[in-house]
């Protein structure tokens, strides 16, 4: 059968078969994979909570991955990635993405005004590294802020769905009680699993108010304050022997390692960041060019990320995430020395494959794109 289609393919010569495809129905492929979007609700203010089904070559998450979606806006795609808030589970062919509309967020807003029945979009499969693991631990907590929910919320409904009998513990931070998507779902599992904590924090509200406002009843506990040590004791006592897994924003994630490291615990965290957090740079400081060897195009270094000078040289390099997970915009640095923006360690090592999404020229740098 791969014979027949690479014959195939090559009698469509320029074009891949799946162009020609397409075009009789945009589910209808042998090699991309899509998913049809079959229902969209718009129960939380600012999200919208999608219910894809892919074609066949979709072979399932694990819980916590992240798949990649291409959304075509204006004539041009973009790329974004997002948890499945499903359980984890094999080839079934179904999956749900909670997405927030994020100010700036061009696909998320997007997505939030324009999303519907039938709509078609690009989709990969499903990668990362911040999953369970195949032997659950004895003990489990989760910790999430914002949009963070989505991974661990899977992990969640995925020990739920298995029966987990060990101590979970669940802590999840927002705006307002209406901010928490699904939170119809935390309430029944936190009154069907005596063995699971699930506690909901509104650091900015005041307690009394959520547990007097009617409309914001739960099951689950409310919490107040930002997270520290005396929260997680009090959520978790047992938290030191437990794997712990959290994502959030970057005061968030700030916060829970620095917890972690003051317990010389941090071998027992696991973390996933959906944005880019990076020290400002001093314009005087910045110095060089950077050079894009295989277009033959040069621009003063400003400082920003290799991919966002690309893109404002007039180069569309490959990216998908924008923030260092899915390694789409992954591009070899022929010479010069360049900055990870995340970790701020410094890179001077030629011909190495570096993601330009989060590093930065250092002087002089030439890319291979």
């Amino acid at each position: 059968m791969a014979g027949l289609v690479d014959l195939v393919q090559t009698l469509t010569t320029p074009h891949a078969l799946d162009r020609y495809l397409e075009l009789v129905r945009p589910t209808l492929t042998v090699r991309d994979m899509r998913a049809e979007i079959i229902t969209v609700r718009r129960d939380t203010p600012g999200s919208v909570t999608l219910t894809l089904r892919p074609t066949r070559q979709w072979r399932g998450h694990l819980a916590g991955q992240y798949v990649q979606i291409g959304v075509l806006i204006g004539g041009v795609k973009h790329t974004r990635c997002y948890s499945p808030i499903d359980v984890e589970a094999g080839s079934q062919r179904r999956l749900r993405l909670t997405v927030k509309a994020h100010p700036e967020g061009l696909v998320s807003q997007y997505l939030h005004r324009h999303a519907a029945p039938g709509m078609v979009v690009d989709l990969a499969p499903a990668a990362g590294v911040f999953t369970l693991p195949r032997v659950r631990p004895d003990k489990i907590v989760l910790i999430s802020g914002g949009s963070g929910i989505t991974p661990v919320l899977s992990m969640l409904r995925t020990l739920d769905a298995e029966g987990y009998r060990g101590p979970v513990a669940f802590l999840h931070y927002a705006q307002s009680p209406e901010a928490v998507p699904h939170r119809a779902e935390l309430d029944a599992i936190a009154a069907r699993r005596t063995n699971f904590r699930i506690a909901l924090c509104y650091p900015e509200l005041d307690l009394s108010e959520v547990l007097h406002g009617a409309p914001w009843s739960c099951a689950a506990n409310p919490v107040a304050g930002f997270f520290d040590h005396e929260q997680l004791e009090r959520v978790a006592p047992w938290f030191a022997t437990a794997e712990t897994y959290v994502c959030g924003p970057a005061p968030l994630m700030h916060s829970v390692r620095e917890v972690f490291r003051g317990e010389q615990l941090e071998h027992r965290l696991h973390s996933e960041e959906f944005t880019l957090t990076a020290a400002p740079v001093d314009p005087q400081q910045v110095t060089g060019t950077t050079t894009f060897s295989a277009s033959g195009t040069e621009a003063r270094n400003t400082g920003e990320t290799l991919l966002d000078q690309a893109e404002s040289a007039g180069l569309t390099p490959e990216y998908g995430c924008r923030m260092g997970i899915c390694f789409s915009c992954t591009s070899i640095k022929r010479s010069g020395c360049t900055r990870n923006l995340r970790t701020g360690e410094l890179d001077s090592d030629p011909d190495q494959p570096i993601q330009l999404c989060i590093n930065a020229a250092v002087g002089d740098v030439d890319i291979d794109i």
